[in-house]
């Protein structure tokens, strides 16, 4: 299993009072993972080295 970039605990506190499936942290461990490479493709695209929040 690849290492998740988000907290299972604080995914359950934002969907405050619905549960929570099982697999839905690695389902958005993985978005999060995509949104993470085309902010920074973008970034090199703009010739800088720091992902900003405007690459998102």
């Amino acid at each position: 299993m690849a290492e998740l970039l988000v907290v299972r605990s604080k995914i359950k506190d934002a969907a405050r009072g619905m549960n929570v499936a099982g697999d839905f942290a690695d389902a958005l461990s993985k978005r999060v993972e995509e949104l993470v490479k085309e902010a920074s493709r973008r970034a090199k695209e703009n010739n800088r080295k720091t992902v900003q929040a405007r690459d998102l």
